[in-house]
């Protein structure tokens, strides 16, 4: 079964950017659909930005602009790259690769001054 591990969270001020990664422990060929959600506290989970194994690309209308997804598969990591964060992308963030729906444990993101 495919194992995800998410890096890269922390406490960053308003305006502050971070990049997450998540590291899969086995293939995350083209084939997949990889992507974030994030779940704020006493939040749905929600979609952030998830992208196909052709290469497009899907944003939450919230974060358009501001965060950009991207995948090495050579690596088999994925990335989230945040820019202009807000109080609002604080979250729990969480990787997925579909359509096997594994997921990672999350890493903690809070945007704060």
């Amino acid at each position: 079964q495919l194992q995800l591990v998410e890096s890269g969270g922390g406490l960053v001020q308003p305006g502050g950017s971070l990049r997450l990664s998540c590291a899969a422990s086995g293939s995350i060929s083209s084939i997949y659909t990889v992507g974030w959600y994030r779940q704020a506290p006493g939040k749905q989970r929600e979609l952030v930005a998830k992208m196909r194994s052709g290469g497009s690309t899907i944003y939450a209308d919230s974060v358009k602009g501001r965060f950009t997804i991207s995948r090495d598969n050579a690596k088999n990591t994925v990335y989230l790259q945040m820019y202009n964060l807000k109080p609002e992308d604080t979250a729990v963030y969480y990787c997925n690769v579909a359509p096997i729906d594994a997921w990672g444990q999350g890493t903690q993101v809070t945007v704060s001054s």
